[in-house]
């Protein structure tokens, strides 16, 4: 009887916080997508912290969320949607795409990999060793070394 009892207190719990959550999702969402976007009239400023003194913009924008948002559209919809409409300038930090994946971990993996592939080369140049010429008649090099002298004293 006691598990039971706890059991139900649980679900009325769960059950309590997801109700709560639904309510206040619109207007967390609205916060977050507010601060994820710039306002384009050139202040720099993020489009839900605009207080540019008549700004003609901000609020165009701000209604433009808050209709997207009553219509049931996704966070990445919207600003795919404000991107398209404004330009990727729109965008406080740019959307996490393949092409900028791509473009912010390439370079430092090509990079490592060829301070990787010169160490590689440098101790594979490092173990190499020279093949010294096979020992020759030494009395004929003294002969020719004594030769050479002997011709280039002044």
């Amino acid at each position: 009887m006691r598990k039971l009892f706890r059991f139900s207190h649980l679900g009325l719990v769960v059950l309590l916080a997801v109700f709560t959550m639904g309510s206040a999702d619109t207007a967390v969402r609205y916060n977050d997508l507010g601060h994820k976007m710039m306002c384009v009239c050139g202040c720099g400023q993020v489009l839900i912290e605009c207080n540019h003194l008549g700004c003609p913009d901000s609020d165009g924008e701000l209604t433009e969320l808050r209709a997207a948002l009553s219509h049931g559209k996704g966070d990445t919809e919207i600003l795919e949607a404000f991107q398209a409409k404004y330009g990727p300038t729109v965008l406080a930090a740019p959307m996490l795409t393949k092409f900028n994946l791509v473009a912010w971990f390439v370079p430092p993996v090509v990079l490592l990999l060829g301070i990787a592939g010169t160490i590689a080369l440098v101790r594979k140049w490092k173990l190499r060793t020279v093949a010294m010429p096979p020992a020759s008649n030494v009395r004929e090099f003294d002969r020719i070394r004594d030769q050479i002298r002997k011709e280039t004293e002044l």
